[in-house]
């Protein structure tokens, strides 16, 4: 997944112009879409990346690109930034070549399922034919349908899930547990949490091994000791947006964020 990860030195800062964002929790300012965040330097570097979250940014630390960044900076434009003209299609692309990666990322991770050796095949063509798209130009580009795109290939990452996590889990997808009260939970285990609203939910020391936590919103959920080994398709960005601690077990493909200290 080495072409899934962001790799901020070899992008325009795309990430801190092409989005916008609104004055909230996550954000102490509002700005709009193409217009660059304040705190972004003329080297494209974020002049407060080591205080992102004293100062009210904690979105800004929770947003994963998936790569899309540097692919759109690098191979898209081809190393053209967006001060040198083509501002306004590169900031159109970005958000599209994101959506492309993060499906990437989901379909390479459900390769590296074993217990989803059944669909290996049918996984194997989707990569393709994704990385394929993500190769057009910025025309093709914008035009993609990445949600449409998503849908198609959704039943097949859910039986890659089903294979995965095997009978008997609990079925909670797209469920609304925020803020409850979970803790020490074991039922958790190999359930289906896809889409599951868990803002701000206590899970200390709940079994969260192979469940399926496609999307589900983790914002200040509290996984202090909670066991995530295997699970299913959590990302970091997921997993930064939670609170944990030195407890908490992670997938070995993710890393302890810095603010669980």
């Amino acid at each position: 997944m080495s072409g899934l990860k962001a790799d901020c030195a070899r992008c325009f800062g795309l990430c801190c112009v092409a989005l916008p964002f609104a004055r909230s929790a996550d954000f102490a300012v509002a700005k709009d879409a193409g217009e660059p965040c304040h705190n972004l330097l003329a080297d494209f570097r974020c002049g407060v990346h080591g205080k992102l979250r004293e100062l009210g940014f904690p979105g800004c630390t929770a947003f994963d690109c998936f790569g899309a960044g540097q692919k759109v900076s690098q191979e898209t434009f081809g190393g053209r930034d967006w001060r040198r003209g083509g501002g306004r299609e590169m900031f159109a692309v970005f958000p599209v070549m994101r959506g492309l990666h993060e499906l990437l990322w989901y379909l390479t991770e459900a390769l590296g399922l074993p217990a989803a050796r059944p669909v290996h095949g049918e996984l194997r063509r989707a990569v393709e034919r994704v990385e394929l798209i993500t190769r057009g130009t910025p025309g093709e580009l914008v035009a993609v349908d990445v949600a449409e795109l998503r849908e198609r290939l959704n039943p097949l990452l859910l039986r890659a899930s089903e294979l995965a996590r095997g009978p008997g889990g609990a079925n909670l997808r797209g469920a609304d547990l925020a803020g409850e009260p979970l803790r020490g939970a074991g039922e958790l285990r190999a359930a289906c949490l896809r889409g599951a609203r868990l803002i701000g939910a206590d899970l200390r020391g709940a079994d969260l091994r192979t469940a399926d936590l496609t999307g589900a919103d983790l914002r200040g959920a509290d996984l202090r000791g909670a066991d995530l080994r295997g699970a299913l398709f959590l990302t970091q960005a997921q997993v930064d947006a939670a609170v944990g601690d030195a407890a908490t077990r992670l997938p070995d493909a993710l890393r302890r964020p810095r603010h669980w200290g």
